[in-house]
C-alpha cells in the first residue's frame, strides 16, 4: 500500500505528537496514579473524577476546554504568550498536549491497577530496613509496577494516535501542523475522490494502534516473567 506524500506527513506527524504525548504524560501519570492508590484525604473522589473526566466528556468539550485556558487569550494562555511569547495555537505542541490531556486518564488507571497490586508488606519491610519512603518507591514499588507503566504508555500511545475531537476544536487542522491520521481522514471525506486516501488512512490508523495493543500485551507478559510473576 503506498501512501501520498501528504498521507506520509500526516502519519510522520502522528507518531511524532503520539510519542511526545506520552513521553510528557507519563511521569504525572505515576505521580497521580501513586496517589490515588497510597494516599487517602479529603475529596480524593472529587480528584479521581477530574483525573478521569477527559474519558467521559466529549472530546470536543476538552478541546474547548484547552482552548480557552490555553489559547492565546485564554486564562494561562495569554501569559504564557505575553511573558514568554508561546502559543499553542495551531501548532505541533498544541496537538500534543491535546492528545496528552486526552489519553492522560488511561495511563493513570494501568498504573494505578499496577501499584494497587504491589503488596504493601514489601515497602514497609524496605522500609524497617532503614529505606526511606523515596528510596522505597525506586526500588521497591517502581520495578514492580513496571508492567503497569509499559501497558499505560503503549495504551496511551495508541489513544493519542487516534485523537480528533480536541486537537480540531484546540488547534484546527492544519497540514503538516496538527493534520494528524484522524484529521486527515476528516478532511479527505471532504474532497472530490478522497475515499481511497482515506482507506488508506483509516488501514494505517488500524495497524498501528492494534499494533500498540498487542505490544502493550506482549511488553506487560515478558515483564512479568522476569519479575517471576507468572
Amino acid at each position: 500500500m503506498l501512501l501520498t506524500p501528504d498521507e506520509w506527513t500526516a502519519v510522520v506527524l502522528s507518531l511524532r505528537v503520539a510519542f511526545w504525548a506520552t513521553v510528557w504524560s507519563m511521569p504525572p501519570a505515576i505521580f497521580v496514579g501513586w496517589i490515588l492508590s497510597r494516599v487517602e484525604f479529603p475529596g480524593k473522589g472529587l480528584f479521581d473524577g477530574i483525573v478521569h473526566l477527559p474519558l467521559v466528556l466529549p472530546k470536543v468539550v476538552v478541546g474547548y476546554i484547552l482552548l480557552i485556558t490555553l489559547g492565546t487569550r485564554g486564562y494561562l494562555g495569554q501569559y504564557l504568550y505575553d511573558w514568554f511569547g508561546i502559543s499553542l495555537m495551531f501548532t505541533t505542541a498544541g496537538a500534543t498536549v491535546a492528545a496528552a490531556v486526552v489519553s492522560f486518564p488511561l495511563s493513570v488507571n494501568a498504573i494505578r491497577l499496577a501499584i494497587d497490586g504491589v503488596d504493601k508488606g514489601i515497602e514497609t519491610a524496605a522500609r524497617t530496613l532503614g529505606a526511606s519512603k523515596l528510596d522505597a518507591f525506586f526500588t521497591v514499588t517502581l520495578p514492580l509496577m513496571l508492567p503497569g507503566i509499559l501497558s499505560g504508555a503503549l495504551i496511551s500511545l495508541a489513544s493519542a494516535l487516534g485523537e480528533f475531537g480536541a486537537t480540531i476544536t484546540f488547534v484546527s487542522n492544519v497540514e503538516g501542523q496538527t493534520r494528524t491520521i484522524p484529521l486527515a481522514i476528516y478532511s479527505a471525506t471532504h474532497m472530490p475522490d478522497g475515499d481511497a486516501m482515506a482507506l488508506r488512512l483509516t488501514a494505517v490508523s488500524v495497524v498501528l494502534a492494534l499494533g500498540a495493543l498487542i505490544l502493550a500485551e506482549m511488553a506487560d507478559r515478558r515483564i512479568k516473567i522476569a519479575l517471576g510473576r507468572i
